[in-house]
Parts: C-alpha cells; structure tokens; sequence
C-alpha cells in the first residue's frame, strides 16, 4: 500500500469504474466538478471503452481507459476513484483502491452480502482511505433538520419510521444487464430486489432518520418479498426493522405501482409526524396545534463532500459504518426464502410509458404501501389475500 496523504489539492484526479447505465450520471457529475476546478477525470474503467461521443463533454481533455481497475489507478496517479459497477463486483474493485490508497465514492448498496460488507468497511480502515457510500438522499440537508425536530420533541415521542415507494418498472428494466432482477449469478449473490437496489433509499433514509444507521443498532428484521415480475428477486416487498431500543422502522415498496410516485419517509411522533420526500428535499411537519409546515432544503453532493472531506476535512456525510444497519436488511433479503410469485389473477400488464416494454401492475399496492409507511405494519398485517406471514431474522 502506498502511503496516503493527509491533504489532497483540486483538481482531484479521479478514475470512474462503471461509466453506462446510472454511471451516465456520475460521469455527468464528474464534468460539473471537473467544471468548477474540484475534480478532474483522470480515467475510465470499462470493459467496452467510452465512444468519443459518449465522452465528449471532455474533448481536449480526454481520460485514460482500461478495464484492469488496478492498472489504471496506478498509471493515472488517481487519488479518488468512483465505483458504479454491478453489486457483487463492489467490494473487490473497493479493496482494490484501498490496497492503492484510493479513496472511494462507493455506489449503493455497498455489497451483496453482509461479509463482504464487512470486509470492505475493514479494508478501507485499515487502508486509512475515506470511503462514501452512495446514499445520494443522506446529503440532503432536510435529514439534520428532521433530526433536530425530532430531537427538540416537536412530534413528541418518536415512535417509528415509515417508508413507503411506489414505482413503476417494465419488463426491459430486467434485462438491462445479466444481473438485473437476480438474487445470485451461479454462486455469486447479486440481491438485486426493491428493497436492497431501487428503493434502497426509502430503507436506508428511513433507518438514518430514526439515527439507528449502524450495523448494532439492529434487534431483528421481518421480510415479506413478492414477485410479480418474472424474475429472481423481488419486486414488491415490506420490510421491519427493530432497533435494539424498540423503534420499528418500516418501509413498503414496489416496482408495479398503478402510478408511479415519489418515495417518502415518515416520522411518527405521539403528538405529530414529518414526512420526507427525499428525492425532492422536501419536507412536511404536522403536530398538534400548529398548521401544517412545509420546508424545501438544499443538499450536499457526496463526491462534493468527500472532495471537501480530502481537501478541508469536512466530515463525511456516508461513511460505511452508517449503512451497516441497511446492510443488515441486504442480508435478511439475501437468506429469506425465495420471494413468492404472486397469483397471475393478482396483477395484469399494461404497455410501458415509452418503448416496447411490457409492466405488471398490482391494483391497490399504491394504497397498500402508504398504509404500510403510515401503520407501520407488513402487507399481511393489512389483511393482503397473497401474503404471506414475515420471516424473521436475528443478526
């Protein structure tokens, strides 16, 4: 390993691992900062290199391409690297960096198992590297302030956490990529399902919203995983998390809603509750004796912040032992029974928004998740015909 500094300078030269598909995005943000002299592109990683047109936002300053990871942290000189590659790949390509003294913008979820979590958060401290993990929604600046309201008792007593998401997905979001809607590749877990991959922030922010975010804070968690897709993982699911003081933390989601909405998080006090939308940063309050409170908040950029954590020492806003507790609920889905096929008489198909695709919508899941976010209950709980009771898990 090579030794790490204790002071970075702009620009950052960065290597990004996983450019296509939600890489797109990152390498978008990659260019806003290379823009504003904070970051700069050093490489790509990928086994079919960049076009010159899927670059050119960087023409005149084009990076470095390979599909060896190692090999091209070490002849960029990169001191940051951003890993958005498939999940089971996450913790190699993480170590990876950490045996360089790379640091780490890591996509979520950190990894597919519970070990290989653990191992990564100990590679990387051993490393001495910083690492975020890409809980996009943790940067918004409404997740102190829901914090600080509930710690100031506006809403009483807290007593649970609700998260609710329901979206739409079609057919052709499962065969994006070979480990799209899989639960393993051969041997390899992938745990691609709703809770632990597209609406892992509804899971994530709930847990971070009750601050139980650690992998210690977990008492048990019950699973319900449903299928209506043709597919391995789940797609329509609820999870319950216990925290070792009690608080429920609840979150209901689905990828065959009748209308696709926005994803929120609920904080149920005993004289009022604040819901986040956390993707929009916006925040209600609603207590008793005051009028409803609506608040829209900034947010933060992780690699923004993990740049300022290298150059200033701004603290890190993700750090990985904040997602040990998500990482927990990853491992009940991983070693929960097989998720249940719904009944072909319980969802029928509609044409997907644009393309070719097909979708498979629930009637009445839209109304069955908020329930789910506002009761705090599992979909059995509800009286669902189809579900089945939770399994448990102890970590």
């Amino acid at each position: 390993m090579r030794n790490v500094p204790t002071h970075a300078t702009t620009p950052l030269p960065i290597v990004l691992a996983g450019a296509r598909g939600h890489g797109r995005w990152h390498l978008a943000n990659i260019r806003r900062l290379q823009h504003q002299g904070l970051v700069r592109l050093a490489g790509v990683c990928e086994l079919n290199p960049l076009t010159d047109t899927e670059l050119e936002a960087f023409v005149g300053e084009m990076p470095e391409q390979s599909g060896d990871f190692g090999a091209l942290l070490d002849s960029t000189g990169a001191r940051a690297a951003v890993i958005c590659t498939p999940i089971p790949t996450h913790t190699a390509l993480a170590l990876t960096a950490a045996a360089r003294g790379v640091h780490l913008l890591l996509e979520k979820p950190p990894a597919a198992t519970f070990d290989d979590y653990a191992r990564m958060a100990d590679g990387v401290r051993e490393a001495g590297i910083a690492c975020q993990v890409g809980f996009q929604s943790f940067g918004s600046h409404a997740v102190p302030a829901v914090k600080e309201l509930v710690r100031s008792g506006a809403i009483g007593e807290l007593k649970g956490i609700g998260a609710a998401g329901a979206w739409v997905r079609d057919d052709l979001y499962f065969r994006r990529a070979p480990w799209a809607g899989r639960r393993r590749l051969g041997t390899t877990d992938v745990v691609d399902g709703v809770l632990t991959n597209p609406l892992a922030h509804a899971v994530a922010t709930a847990l971070e919203l009750a601050d139980r975010g650690t992998a210690e804070d977990v008492l048990s968690i019950e699973t319900e995983l449903f299928r209506a897709h043709d597919i391995e993982a789940d797609d329509t699911s609820c999870v319950r998390v216990t925290t070792t003081g009690g608080l429920p933390v609840t979150a209901a989601v689905t990828l065959c809603a009748e209308q696709a909405g926005e994803p929120y998080v609920i904080v149920h006090g005993d004289r009022g509750r604040i819901t986040f939308w956390y993707k929009q940063d916006q925040v209600l309050v609603q207590r008793a004796g005051h009028g409803p409170e609506e608040t829209v908040h900034g947010r933060t950029d992780l690699l923004e912040n993990l740049v300022g954590h290298l150059v200033r020492g701004t603290a890190l806003l993700v750090p990985p032992e904040r997602t040990g507790a998500f990482m927990r609920v990853v491992e009940a889905v991983r070693t929960a029974p097989e998720p249940a096929a719904l009944p072909q008489d319980v969802w029928h198909t509609l044409p997907a928004g644009t393309g070719d695709g097909v979708r498979r919508v629930v009637p009445g899941i839209d109304a069955l998740v908020a329930a789910g976010a506002d009761t705090l209950s599992l979909f059995s709980e509800l009286g669902a015909p189809w579900a089945r009771h939770s399994e448990v898990s102890t970590p």
